[in-house]
């Protein structure tokens, strides 16, 4: 079973490495998916150019190089008085474009020669075949010629002929075509599929700045049909969220009207009644209610109409801190990275000082920090306070939850601060968290996007 299992392993091992080099852009692996066909397709045009084209036409010019060489060697051979060497030479220089020394008595060094290359393999193939004499060839010494020693039975025969007669010329012409050809395909097929993947950008964009509460006037669908449709159907969601977010605004400005007024009612009967226990604390639970209703509705009164503008972090930071301490409460401020961005700025006001405020509460030390994390501002609030057990810590976030057994009742609140906190922070494409503060207390962790 074990074996089977390692065995089972290996594809999706190949897989996760393959993965880890494929780029990861929609443009780049469209590209990759043009391009490699492409490439492929000229490695195989070029194994059967080299195969059959360069093959035979250099074999069919070797033939012929080494031909005239032979005829050069019959002729030294038939001895005709009226043909002297020197004749056959300048013959062979004027028609042939071969350049001939004759060396009597020389021998070639007795090494074992080994061919390198094509052209030089082709050659020593065709002296082989059609001379059968030992042959030295040499592609180097001489530019653009190529030096033939043979053995003859006299001497060495060296022939020295022009590169141009062993290599075709239509090698570079259709490399270079190949090359040409190729970068002209990648040019445009990067054009077309940049202006594929610009629609997809734009809707990611889109749906980003909504995400972080920013809006998108400009964007509409484009592109590919399915782009298209996308980018309509993420329309109608957004319109969708926008039309339910007014209208639980508005709901919620008519219940402030509606409950205001009996409330009101209760608190001038409360005020005109005997004091007693029960009394008091009736009018607690009117208070309660009337705070709860206040903080509630301190948040929905700005949501989803409040502009967003461009707001220096570490400004608002110093005035929620010096109305926090206007109140007698000790907050060090420490602020690492200046930050600008765009904020709903009476909102996010009103999240910052509610965790300030909650604790301040609930502990006596406080410690505020906003640093920046690359493309996001980080703002930690720390406190020495009782902190929160971390079983509890998502449930804090429920609306009109309170820990009673970890936040002291006296110390008043309604439930709705970090619910409402959590909900400007996501408006704004942020999270918040909560964690174990240095100070022994509790740490809550508000993160933006920039």
């Amino acid at each position: 079973m074990s074996f089977v299992s390692e065995v089972l392993r290996v594809p999706r091992l190949l897989r996760l490495s393959v993965k880890r080099f494929l780029p990861r852009g929609l443009l780049a692996r469209s590209l990759l998916i043009i391009v490699t066909p492409l490439v492929v397709l000229q490695i195989v045009s070029g194994i059967i150019f080299y195969d059959r084209h360069w093959s035979n036409v250099s074999r069919h010019r070797a033939n012929a190089l080494v031909g005239d060489i032979a005829m050069i060697i019959e002729l030294m051979n038939t001895r005709r008085p009226s043909l002297e060497q020197t004749e056959v030479f300048d013959l062979a220089r004027r028609t042939l474009d071969l350049a001939v020394v004759y060396q009597p008595g020389a021998v070639l060094p007795n090494v074992e020669y080994e061919p390198f290359g094509i052209l030089e393999t082709t050659l020593t193939k065709a002296l082989n075949d059609i001379i059968q004499r030992p042959a030295i060839i040499d592609t180097t010494s001489v530019r653009d010629r190529v030096m033939i020693d043979i053995q003859l039975s006299s001497g060495v025969l060296r022939v020295l002929a022009n590169e141009k007669r062993l290599i075709s010329s239509t090698t570079k012409i259709f490399i270079l075509w190949m090359i040409g050809t190729s970068l002209i395909l990648f040019a445009v097929a990067t054009l077309f599929m940049r202006n594929q993947v610009s629609p997809i950008r734009r809707l990611a964009t889109a749906a980003d700045n909504f995400g972080k509460g920013r809006d998108t006037p400009n964007f509409k669908p484009s592109g590919a049909t399915e782009v298209r449709q996308a980018a309509s159907a993420f329309m109608a969601m957004r319109n969708r969220l926008e039309r339910q977010i007014q209208q639980r605004t508005e709901m919620l400005a008519g219940v402030s009207h509606d409950l205001r007024t009996p409330l009101t009612r209760m608190k001038l009967q409360i005020a005109m009644l005997e004091k007693n226990a029960e009394i008091d604390e009736l009018s607690a639970d009117v208070a309660a209610m009337e705070s709860m209703i206040e903080d509630y509705l301190s948040f929905a009164r700005d949501e989803g109409t409040e502009e967003r503008q461009l707001v220096n972090a570490a400004d608002l930071l110093d005035e929620i801190v010096r109305d926090a301490t206007r109140d007698g409460s000790e907050i060090r401020l420490d602020i690492q990275d200046e930050v600008e961005l765009p904020l709903a700025r009476n909102a996010m006001r009103r999240c910052l000082t509610n965790l300030v405020e909650n604790a301040g509460r609930h502990g006596d030390r406080v410690e505020l920090t906003m640093s920046r994390d690359k493309r996001v501002l980080q703002i930690l609030v720390d406190d020495d306070g009782p902190g929160i057990p971390p079983a509890m810590r998502e449930e804090v976030f429920r609306p009109f939850f309170r820990l009673d057994q970890s936040r002291n009742v006296e110390t008043g609140g309604t439930g709705l601060g970090l619910s409402i906190a959590q909900d400007v922070v996501a408006g704004h494409g942020g999270e918040i968290r909560l964690e174990d503060s240095p100070l022994g207390g509790l740490r809550v962790v508000v993160r933006i996007p920039i």
